[in-house]
């Protein structure tokens, strides 16, 4: 059976430079593509047994939510799950560092999406110092044996870095400020992270120096256009974890079969809360 990896890189060279915007129509067809691709990845992975870690690492407002989104939406969620995990518990602080993030891992034929990581701790943990400098430095020590130890088990990591310019960061929080539906993901953490751009770099290279390995390597997706990034990351991914396509032939519908008269009444479609149809009836056309 032919593999299907290299469909995920048609089109490549058609993509515009790196910066620019992304024309509607490319990005429509394209995202389309790629879900249909993610979705026989997805077979794949579950008929094979295969235990796929996905980390989402970047600056705030990189844009990795909407990838994750993206990525998962045509996909079946009971195979493939979204982590978001919230801050530790009192409990939590006390266990070892790893161990909440361990009760997520997947099982055979699942995968699951870090929106965050443990790399919390490099990074926002870090940088605001929510835990200490000792701390600080047995993660980095940790980290990479912590992930070789999940690859010799059969667990398949890829980890995504989002890079987002200073620039495009300040005109996404400014574009929260006046959305009421992004306003919530604009926390008090997310501004005090506008005062240390600079400490987030140092941060994001020492945690790239320490945890870059073989074994787990760091994948950069430059996110400052947010619809490039989601395509490049989606048809990354599917080359990262090759596949092979085992969409099963269509399948012919017999006919129903007619509905007997057994003398059953079904009781009135009034008797039953049904929920306000509000929605307008079309307009009609201007002549």
């Amino acid at each position: 059976m032919a593999t299907t990896t290299d469909n995920a890189n048609r089109s490549v060279e058609e993509a515009p430079k790196a910066t620019a915007k992304v024309d509607k129509k490319y990005y429509e067809t394209e995202l389309a593509r790629l879900g249909v691709e993610l979705v026989k990845q997805q077979e794949w992975i579950r008929e094979k047994g295969l235990r796929i870690v996905v980390i989402f690492e970047g600056r705030d407002a990189a844009g990795k939510g909407g990838a994750i989104q993206r990525i998962t939406e045509s996909l079946n969620p009971r195979h493939a799950r979204v982590v978001a995990l919230g801050t530790p518990t009192e409990r939590e602080k006390t266990q070892w560092y790893f161990q909440r993030y361990v009760a997520h891992l997947p099982a055979a034929g699942e995968m699951v999406l870090f929106d965050r990581s443990w790399y919390n701790r490099a990074g926002v943990e870090h940088v605001m110092g929510f835990c200490t400098e000792e701390e600080y430095q047995e993660f980095l020590r940790s980290a990479p044996e912590f992930e070789r130890m999940l690859v010799r088990s059969g667990i398949q990591i890829v980890k995504y870095w989002f890079s987002v310019s200073d620039a495009e960061q300040e005109r996404r929080f400014q574009g929260r400020l006046g959305d009421p539906t992004k306003r919530w993901k604009l926390s008090p953490m997310d501004i005090e992270s506008r005062n240390r751009w600079q400490d987030y770099s140092k941060a994001k290279d020492a945690m790239f120096a320490a945890t870059d390995i073989d074994e787990s390597p760091w994948y950069v997706v430059e996110a400052d256009v947010k619809k490039r990034a989601r395509l490049n990351v989606m048809r990354h991914l599917l080359t990262v974890v090759p596949y092979e396509d085992l969409t099963p032939e269509p399948v012919t519908l017999p006919p129903r079969p007619e509905i007997r008269d057994d003398g059953y009444v079904r009781p009135p479609k009034d008797s039953q809360r049904t929920i306000p149809d509000v929605v307008p009836a079309k307009a009609k056309k201007k002549s």
